[in-house]
């Protein structure tokens, strides 16, 4: 038997996520150095937000495509792609900024080519669960999944602040590179098994572009997993407005304090992994649609609190309610259709459910800089147009207009998971849907 198939079940599993979650934690040190280095050379929250811009924006115009070539080929392979390409984007970036070369713009071209390779990442680490676990584990994967997103989190920010004084963005981005290779030879042990046949499956073949097209077909059949999908299209859309300027508001609010903006961010990762234990110890409701829609209703209430804070404590608090309740709603979420959806068309359909709830988001990280700068920004500050009549809900001075726009976004998200209760095709998605498992297998 082949070494790399020694591995597989829980505790295959264990080692991808393992591999992951070092990687990460390399990324992230990365962001969060790249964003002081960022926001110190132009001052703007417009450039920082489109940093984001572009890398989401391609995860969602190659979203159908790439989850239908995920669900044509070797899925370990294409994590192992995505991770190589992101490693030597990060060494593309290294390299220009050790010759004195780098500029902003050089970010938006990695950060593009990135999300490429990302879009078939997610769709395939996610797809994977279904094969490597039974059903019963997928809350608790999904739950380290979250997990490891947060544990980096915790780590990177106040790392990447420490070590930047001692070995420079150069060094930052180095350990970045190791942590690439790390994640790589975590995925060549271990063993990914490929899904069986399903009679879905059969009904989705075709040319690329009717297997790219079936992920649509597939959740708009299915009001109560599309109603899901519509949450999380006006819940990211209203979260990604105020988070695309959650750095420059803490910067600009306590004279660009990095200690702060490190402390902050090291919160939301404190909240998003002991989330993202809870999860995995927990697994979660029974009905898993309580931990998405109660999750997002808590969420929006901490968005609202973090634009009315005006300074740390009350930022900590905010940010951890909101990522521990994020990591809820989405290993919930996940483990919903991952019940769901057979496994054979999982990279598609899942491709095609990022694609619905995220299409929004480059249009809010594209709005949040120039709402931000052009609008809120001076409205906010002593003597400026709103400042008398809306001062008291976010303050009056610098970064309080991008506190306000926390207020509004969190007000409207909130609104919108309140309602989805009132959906009964939402509300009692997983017992009116089987699950594929008592679906059978196609007739070979």
């Amino acid at each position: 038997m082949p070494f790399q198939k020694r591995f597989t079940g829980m505790f295959g599993f264990s080692l991808v996520w393992f591999g992951q979650l070092i990687s990460l934690l390399g990324t992230n040190m990365t962001g969060f150095g790249l964003t002081i280095w960022a926001y110190e050379k132009t001052g703007s929250a417009t450039a920082l937000a489109l940093v984001g811009f572009f890398f989401v924006t391609p995860m969602l115009v190659f979203s159908p495509i790439a989850g239908a070539i995920v669900d044509r080929s070797n899925r370990k392979f294409m994590m192992m792609v995505s991770d190589l390409i992101s490693g030597l984007a990060t060494i593309f970036v290294l390299i220009m900024y050790a010759t004195g070369n780098l500029e902003i713009w050089h970010l938006y071209v990695t950060n593009f080519i990135q999300g490429v390779f990302q879009t078939f990442q997610w769709p395939a680490y996610s797809a994977a669960i279904s094969t490597m676990l039974p059903k019963e584990q997928y809350g608790r994967a999904n739950g380290m999944m979250g997990l490891a997103d947060s544990a980096s989190g915790i780590f990177a920010p106040l790392a990447a602040g420490a070590l930047l004084g001692f070995i420079g963005l150069n060094g930052i981005l180095t350990i970045d590179i190791i942590t690439f290779i790390i994640a790589i030879a975590a995925l060549l042990i271990v063993h990914v098994p490929q899904p069986k046949v399903t009679e879905e499956g059969k009904k989705g073949q075709g040319s690329l572009w009717k297997e790219s097209a079936y992920g649509f077909r597939y959740i708009l059949e299915r009001p109560g997993l599309l109603g899901l999908q519509l949450v999380f299209l006006i819940g990211n859309f209203f979260y990604s407005i105020p988070h695309s300027i959650l750095s420059p508001m803490i910067l600009a609010s306590t004279q660009n304090n990095e200690l702060i903006l490190g402390s902050v961010n090291s919160a939301g990762a404190v909240g998003g992994v002991v989330g993202g234990l809870v999860m995995s110890a927990w697994g979660g409701f029974k009905q898993r649609v309580h931990g998405v829609l109660m999750g997002w209703i808590l969420t929006s209430l901490a968005a609202i609190l973090m634009g009315v804070g005006r300074n740390l404590p009350v930022w900590i608090i905010a940010i951890f309610i909101g990522a521990f309740f994020g990591a809820i709603i989405n290993a919930s979420n996940q483990a919903i259709w991952q019940a769901k959806v057979a496994p054979d068309v999982q990279g598609r359909v899942f491709a095609v459910r990022r694609f619905i709830a995220w299409f929004v988001n480059p249009v809010a990280m594209l709005i949040a800089g120039p709402l931000a700068d052009f609008v809120f920004e001076p409205a906010m500050q002593e003597g400026g147009s709103l400042a008398e009549v809306l001062g008291w809900v976010s303050g009056v001075g610098p970064g309080r207009g991008m506190g306000f726009i926390f207020v509004i976004c969190g007000i409207v998200a909130l609104v919108t998971s309140t309602a989805a209760y009132f959906f009964k095709q939402v509300r009692l998605v997983e017992s009116i849907l089987p699950d594929h498992d008592t679906m059978g297998e196609a007739t070979k």
